[in-house]
């Protein structure tokens, strides 16, 4: 079986995500990176494509010359990746989907409602495949935690807990001059309106609504900008009310001293409940209601079908965020498989796209209108 031509957008010199994604490509051997347009300038985007071994010819100064070569060339690209900052987003993915390009894209959907509205009707209207890069959901324990509530082993949700904590900027790093991702990510021309509920905010709605199955009726969010002079949130906390009548409660923020990447899910139900953190992501701690803790690992004894189809190695060896993310990719490519075949494959049931792509807009845009009602209670 021929790898799928993948290409880039974005994702040159200095892009952490870039790398990311490409490592995240190559793990199960599904895609072939061989074209790109990595950066925002021609220049730049032929420098990273040199280091990346790419064919010069191969090296496209825009998305929009990418898509139209690439389109019509023999042996062109079959799925792009989207990597670069909120605001292309959009127009890039448009490009691409226009011309049969299926396209694997970076989260959040868009900078603004009004781009994803048009990014939606793009996908819509195109037979070709859009994914978002929620990698979380790809962790084998979420997909465990996601079954068990499925299973009923929580019984009825009540309570559902969710916080992703980060420091690195507690201070006005985007001033520097020498933070690429600082800079874009504070900028709300670029970065849209959300900072930290966009960037990490909308990562750990995400997974709370993936691994419990509930939707967010209404919620109520106080919004924070600590830093002096920055011009979008580094600090949230939000009140949720599910449907179904369980509650929660969602905190991010990037400036919390000794948070790397904390992001943790907790949820209750009349029955037991579940404990999982993405910087230990082996181990999911499931206690029924009056019983000992038990400590359920990956591979491990009571691991679910779910958990083990997304495992590549034996229990006691740790997997972690890059597998994670492969399994996204893994999952897209079987997709496009299928998709190629004129099938459609089960597995998108499961994988992030435009619709949670649409909710995580709502769900910053319901933020921000809350917060400037003085953290009154709106519909995402």
């Amino acid at each position: 079986m021929t790898r799928i031509r993948l290409g880039m957008v974005g994702g040159g010199k200095d892009a952490f995500i870039g790398a990311v994604h490409r490592i995240a490509a190559r793990i199960d051997g599904e895609f072939d990176l061989v074209a790109g347009a990595l950066s925002s300038t021609p220049e730049k985007s032929r420098d990273s494509g040199a280091a990346l071994g790419l064919d010069p010819d191969r090296c496209y100064g825009s998305f929009e010359e990418m898509a139209e070569a690439e389109a019509n060339r023999e042996g062109g690209i079959e799925a792009v990746a989207i990597v670069t900052p909120n605001h292309v987003h959009g127009p890039a993915a448009a490009a691409f989907l226009r011309r049969g390009i299926h396209v694997i894209c970076d989260k959040p959907l868009t900078a603004t409602m009004a781009q994803a509205a048009e990014l939606e009707a793009a996908i819509r209207q195109s037979d070709a495949l859009f994914i978002l890069t929620h990698n979380y959901t790809g962790y084998p324990m979420i997909r465990q935690a996601r079954a068990m509530i499925e299973a009923g082993d929580l019984g009825q949700v009540r309570v559902v807990q969710v916080e992703y904590a980060q420091d690195w900027l507690t201070e006005a790093s985007e001033t520097t001059g020498t933070n690429k991702q600082a800079e874009w990510r504070t900028d709300p021309e670029r970065s849209g309106a959300g900072g930290s509920i966009g960037d990490i905010g909308t990562h750990a709605y995400n997974l709370a609504c993936f691994v419990t199955g509930l939707t967010v009726e209404k919620l109520s969010a106080d919004l924070q900008s600590f830093v002096p002079g920055r011009r979008v949130d580094d600090n949230a906390h939000v009140m949720l009310r599910f449907g179904g009548g369980a509650r929660g409660m969602l905190w991010c923020s990037q400036v919390a001293p000794g948070n790397e990447n904390g992001l943790r899910l907790r949820v209750y139900g009349e029955k037991g409940g579940l404990e999982w953190a993405q910087e230990d992501p082996n181990y999911l701690w499931f206690t029924p209601f009056g019983e000992p803790k038990r400590l359920l690992t990956r591979r491990g004894a009571g691991a679910t079908d779910a958990a083990n189809a997304v495992s590549r190695t034996p229990g006691g060896h740790p997997e972690g965020y890059l597998e994670g993310f492969a399994n996204i990719y893994a999952g897209a490519a079987q997709a496009i498989r299928a998709a190629q075949a004129g099938q459609r494959d089960p597995v998108l049931d499961i994988l992030p796209g435009l619709e949670e792509g649409l909710a995580g807009m709502r769900f910053i845009d319901a933020c921000v209108r809350s917060a400037r009602e003085d953290a009154a209670w709106v519909t995402p």
